[in-house]
């Protein structure tokens, strides 16, 4: 008789003592709703949490071995814990969830269905989530902003919940990214890939760790690191500067010609410089970003550093 396949629920946990309770209890449920289709671990990664998180992991793990759990040595950031959570899930396939319980882990049903048809990946669309105007806004330019200069097409409003076959795990595995942006990089794996509408819930506890400035570097993250138009763009913004220049240089020379008193300007020539002492700012700062990420690789920095587990033994550690 074939053995159900594992499926290994995947949460990232920072100061989530509000949520750790209702989110096992939830999960829990699941796993007894699902006995006839699959067998489920609970994979947690603790970010450094600064209250009484891994307190409560080390209770739910005592009496439950599907718990298993890292815990870093400080806070490495969202998606490099999500990337160390994918390594050490053992499933045939690996469901990402938050844990705010804003993403309902109950769609792994839906999820379980489309992958037994054949799909790597399966990722959640949201439909509608409960934040305000401005935020809405302003994630929805980025996705869309992303979205235009990538390389290759990422969903737009797709988050990190999905589920993926264990063949993409692997893929993610080799590549080790200091500065990963999954949502770009198991796009651009190909693969055979599907969204699922649904409506984000709100958060049953504690308040958001990603505000506006974590967003924007998530933005950055995903643009210097999957698109090589602002490369492209500081190509091609000199030779269009170069361009004014020449242009600027002929008409004020034919200006002088035909009009041998005409005044120098000098505000216009420190204007001039200024603007092209900026410009050229930009452009290293561009090029600054691509060889950080390159020195980075080159250092072979790790992903993050594990300093407990829980339930897992010393070689199933990867990190």
């Amino acid at each position: 008789m074939t053995p159900l396949p594992l499926i290994s629920i995947s949460i990232p946990v920072y100061n989530e003592e509000g949520n750790i309770a209702a989110l096992y209890e939830r999960l829990d449920a699941l796993g007894r709703s699902m006995t006839d289709e699959c067998r489920l671990e609970f994979v947690f990664t603790d970010n450094s949490s600064t209250d009484s998180t891994w307190n409560m992991l080390e209770a739910l793990a005592a009496g439950d071995k599907r718990v298993r759990a890292i815990r870093f040595s400080k806070n490495f950031g969202f998606q490099r814990s999500i990337l160390a959570n994918y390594m050490h899930t053992r499933g045939d396939a690996v469901l990402q969830i938050d844990a705010d319980l804003q993403d309902p882990p109950e769609l792994l049903k839906e999820f379980l269905a489309l992958w037994r048809q054949g799909y790597h990946v399966v990722y959640g669309v949201r439909r509608a989530r409960p934040e305000g105007p401005f935020i809405h806004s302003f994630r929805k330019m980025g996705y869309w902003f992303i979205d235009r200069i990538s390389e290759h097409p990422i969903p737009r409003n797709a988050g990190d919940f999905r589920l993926v076959d264990r063949k993409v795990i692997d893929a993610l595995e080799s590549q080790r990214s200091a500065e990963p942006y999954l949502r770009g990089l198991i796009a651009g794996m190909g693969f055979r890939q599907i969204g699922v509408t649904y409506d984000r819930s709100a958060r049953i506890a504690g308040s958001s760790k990603f505000g506006v400035i974590q967003l924007i570097r998530l933005g950055l993250t995903g643009v210097f690191n999957h698109s090589l138009v602002p490369l492209r763009l500081a190509t091609v913004a000199g030779i269009a500067i170069l361009s004014l220049s020449a242009a600027g240089a002929i008409y004020y020379l034919v200006l002088k010609l035909l009009f041998p008193d005409f005044p120098r300007g000098l505000a216009s020539l420190h204007i001039l410089i200024l603007f092209g002492i900026g410009f050229q700012s930009l452009l290293l700062g561009i090029l600054g970003e691509y060889l950080l990420r390159i020195y980075r690789i080159l250092r072979k920095e790790p992903i993050a550093i594990i300093q407990d587990s829980l339930n897992l033994d010393s070689n199933d550690i990867k990190l």
